[in-house]
């Protein structure tokens, strides 16, 4: 029982299943402000021309105590069709974008330092200059001091 537990908690707390929950949270958001959309603004406009308060009872028809109402299915359809534009240019066509982007390589790496690493690089070399060092210049590349290799002398004792 207790490797069930680990199992279904290790499931959980892998990212996908708590990114496929989120997108389902927010694909029912979606969907509700796009059907109240459509069943506010949209329905009642296409209704008006046929001189219905909805389209569920525009071209109903009955068959042997069977009813078939077309209006309902023209409104599930309307729903479909804005929910999938509305989807289609707010995630799909950017994404579409951004691979493009990707693969052409759009992104490119500058060719000499930074702008930052040149006013460190002449920080560096107007503090060893004041310092008594030796004053390296500007170079395109951070160099390192010269470290000397002995010691330097102790001053004596008094």
């Amino acid at each position: 029982m207790k490797n069930v537990a680990n199992g279904f908690k290790e499931f959980i707390m892998r990212g996908n299943a708590i990114d496929l929950a989120v997108g389902v949270i927010i694909g029912a958001a979606f969907g509700a402000v796009v059907n109240a959309i459509v069943d506010n603004l949209l329905t009642p406009l296409i209704a008006a021309i046929f001189s219905e308060p909805n389209l569920d009872s525009v071209m109903t028809f009955e068959i042997n105590d069977a009813v078939f109402s077309i209006g309902t299915v023209l409104t599930a359809l309307i729903n479909l069709f804005f929910i999938a534009l509305a989807l289609y240019f707010c995630v799909v066509l950017p994404l579409n974008h951004l691979q493009k982007l990707r693969k052409k390589g759009v992104i490119e790496e500058p060719e000499g330092p930074s702008e930052d690493v040149l006013i460190l690089t002449q920080i560096r070399d107007l503090l060893l200059a004041q310092n008594g060092g030796p004053a390296l210049g500007t170079s395109s590349a951070p160099s390192t001091p010269d470290v000397p290799t002995t010691k330097p002398p102790v001053p004596p004792v008094a």
